[in-house]
């Protein structure tokens, strides 16, 4: 299962996310739900390091599927929608029945 974190201030700006595990949906190379995960993802912290100022710092790790990306400061306007752009991906594919047991999205406070 994928799991993803992503945190935010009470007034829902946010600081930064975590990714983790495999969605094992299909063998490795194979997996289009693993894919599509890694695709908005990876796409997000391009986009945000190309287009905005925003500081950020990102520590991966590819086997184990990790992925700790986080703002130095919460997130400028640009890197914002480009964060709610990403949730709103990812959250499709968790209400997506095939794809939902396989995907775990969270909030959390900081």
């Amino acid at each position: 299962m994928v799991e993803v974190t992503i945190y935010r201030t009470k007034s829902h700006e946010y600081t930064g996310f975590d990714v983790k595990g495999h969605a094992g949906l299909a063998e490795s190379g194979k997996d289009v739900l693993c894919a599509a995960i890694s695709m908005l993802v990876i796409n997000t912290i391009n986009a945000i390091g190309r287009y905005t100022t925003d500081k950020t710092s990102c520590v991966d790790d590819d086997e184990q599927g990790m992925i700790e990306y986080r703002f130095s400061h919460v997130a400028g306007h640009d890197a914002h929608l480009l964060m709610r752009t990403m949730i709103l991906g990812l959250a499709s594919l968790e209400d997506n029945s095939d794809y939902e047991p396989f995907i775990d999205i969270t909030f959390k406070e900081v």
